[in-house]
């Protein structure tokens, strides 16, 4: 299931690409049909993410909910760009904020920026895939597209999401008030500690173990199975450890990590969450999954730190994976 640096990833593409457009919308699949031609002939006037949720606005205050859930993903075609979150002057994508060129070897190789925008298919969901150019416009819908969105450039097809649905502007905030705090969305300093300080409340009174309330959107928006096998380790904190039992100070180290980690996701279109490495070896970890995590799917290999086993285990219906001794 994509996690949350996926969707603000998404939504920063709609952002740069489709806000402020007249939009054609239809559903070829035929699911939708209602839904899109509610949005057909509107102009988008907002994106954004909320955890795992996104959010498309268009006017006369309606908006469009998207959760990817398991098999959902977005597809763009046209004038899109790779990496629609690093921005240098004059609207181009540069290389500002990266260490090189890297491809992942499983094709989740959005580190690389491509500077303008090009006609071609970009899969957008937990991994991200460069397709081949289009040489048709627009192109045809491939497999079953839940909706399409189209302007004169750019298009987007929505497949297999587990809630695709349209909203007004009352109903998308009652959405909002009931999902945890997301720390991408917070831009004041004030506002960023009231978002801390909500997490740190919402663990510290709950007997449930700390490792399914990271995974509960209602106490923390956009985190999933890897960065939650992740934060555990890199906080050294037992995944059975109830809520109320972890240290303030813990809970609120954990809020920062999360906050680090996700910034690092949106901005190299990676779950990267080993850090301090060389620059061969944060290279490395870019081109090869299996090099960029600590514990996650690691199961019965020996712990990068102590040597012991990690082990995995089911805990909220998903698999953990953590280590036995660093996180006793």
């Amino acid at each position: 299931m994509p996690e949350g640096h996926s969707v603000h990833r998404i939504t920063r593409q709609f952002t740069r690409n489709f806000v402020g457009h007249r939009i054609e919308s239809w559903s070829p699949q035929g699911r939708f049909a209602e839904g899109a031609a509610i949005l057909d002939g509107r102009t988008m006037t907002d994106a954004k993410a909320v955890g795992k949720q996104m959010f498309l606005e268009f006017d006369g205050e309606v908006w469009l909910r998207v959760h990817l859930g398991i098999y959902g993903a977005w597809d763009f075609a046209g004038d899109i760009t790779r990496d629609a979150t690093i921005a240098s002057a004059n609207g181009r994508m540069g290389q500002t904020n990266q260490r090189g060129t890297v491809v992942d070897e499983d094709g989740e190789d959005s580190i690389s920026s491509i500077g303008a925008p090009r006609r071609a298919r970009l899969r957008m969901s937990e991994q991200e895939q460069l397709g081949d150019d289009i040489t048709e416009w627009p192109p045809v819908p491939v497999g079953a597209v839940r909706v399409r969105l189209l302007t004169d450039t750019a298009v987007a097809d929505l497949r297999g999401p587990t809630a695709c649905e349209i909203l007004d502007a009352a109903q998308v905030a009652a959405v909002i008030a009931k999902a945890g705090p997301d720390p991408l969305l917070e831009t004041t300093p004030k506002a960023r500690r009231a978002a801390e300080d909500r997490f740190t409340a919402a663990v510290r009174k709950k007997q449930t173990p700390i490792g399914l309330l990271l995974m509960d959107q209602s106490v923390v928006s956009g985190i999933g199975n890897v960065y939650r096998a992740e934060l555990l380790f890199r906080a050294r904190l037992n995944p059975h450890t109830p809520g109320k039992l972890v240290a303030e100070d813990t809970v609120r180290a954990l809020w920062k990590d999360w906050t680090k980690l996700l910034t690092i996701g949106v901005e190299t279109g990676q779950m990267m969450t080993m850090d301090k490495l060389s620059k061969a070896d944060y290279e490395k970890a870019l081109a090869k999954r299996d090099d960029r995590h600590w514990v996650y799917k690691r199961e019965g290999l020996p712990c990068r730190i102590c040597g012991t086993n990690i082990v995995v285990e089911i805990m909220g219906g998903r698999k953990l994976y953590w280590c036995p001794k660093d996180q006793a």
